[in-house]
């Protein structure tokens, strides 16, 4: 896919991953909505993108994505302001075992949620011409680690949603493929909480654990992730595919046995 004139829909799009996905899609030419609870934060990534790119190139729309309307609401606008979309990334994640349903809530719910609205602009059936979908798990989506036991449950079903919808979107050649992204720890605000009494809830008790787990697999930065990310929106062959990013081994592919 060349993203000259492409446009993208990126949750949690303010900071983070999110922030340097944008950033490397507008980098290749593409218009990126940006989405994210925070209204604050998401301003000022957009106005830093508009001093870089223009402001023609980016909009902000505040969305919480546990609410079913204001992610709806927030496609709507996309196509209403760029009349057409081509890439969807479900990136908004939490981690918080304290209150596990929110998790569950924003990190998989809110990415089926977005799956499907993204398939419906952009389905061949429904009209639409086609594009790619991009998930974003973490490599606890394949490796579960014992602080965060929703966190790697909700991490896990992201993995494998969209695996299965991979094939059942290639079977109806519907015209949209759809990759998942499982980063390791990554240097984000979210990395700032790790060991939190927030993030590990029942399992505070585990907050050394914790600190050694990120120090044994070590932390990497989000341009590397970007360039992983930029991967799977760009090769056109590759649907259905788990990208793992790591400090040991940087950018591959998990393996699955074959039907």
């Amino acid at each position: 896919m060349i993203l000259a004139g492409k446009v993208a829909l990126m949750t949690g799009a303010a900071q983070g991953l999110g922030k340097a996905f944008a950033d490397i899609l507008l980098k290749n030419g593409a218009k990126v909505s940006l989405l994210d609870i925070n209204r604050a934060v998401g301003l000022e990534a957009k106005s830093e993108f508009d001093k870089i790119y223009g402001d023609k190139q980016t909009m902000f729309i505040p969305c919480d994505v546990t609410s079913d309307d204001q992610l709806k609401d927030a496609f709507k606008k996309t196509m209403e302001k760029f009349q057409q979309l081509d890439i969807v990334c479900n990136n908004a994640g939490v981690a918080d075992e304290k209150n596990w349903q929110r998790s569950v809530d924003i990190n998989l719910v809110s990415a089926i949620r977005g799956t499907y609205l993204g398939l419906h602009y952009m389905s061949k059936m429904t009209g639409g011409a086609g594009g790619v979908i991009i998930n974003v798990s973490s490599l606890a989506g394949i490796y579960p680690i014992i602080f965060a036991p929703v966190y790697s449950a909700s991490k896990h079903g992201v993995v494998g949603f969209s695996r299965a919808m991979a094939g059942a979107l290639a079977a109806e050649n519907l015209g949209v493929r759809i990759n998942v992204l499982c980063p390791a720890f990554t240097n984000t605000p979210i990395l700032d909480h790790i060991s939190s009494q927030q993030t590990l809830g029942q399992f505070a008790g585990l907050q050394q654990v914790a600190v050694q787990t990120v120090a044994a697999v070590g932390i990497i930065e989000p341009s590397l992730v970007a360039e992983g990310f930029l991967q799977l929106v760009t090769d056109g062959s590759r649907s259905g595919e788990v990208m793992r990013v790591t400090k040991q081994k940087g950018i591959d592919y998990q393996s699955y046995p074959k039907n």
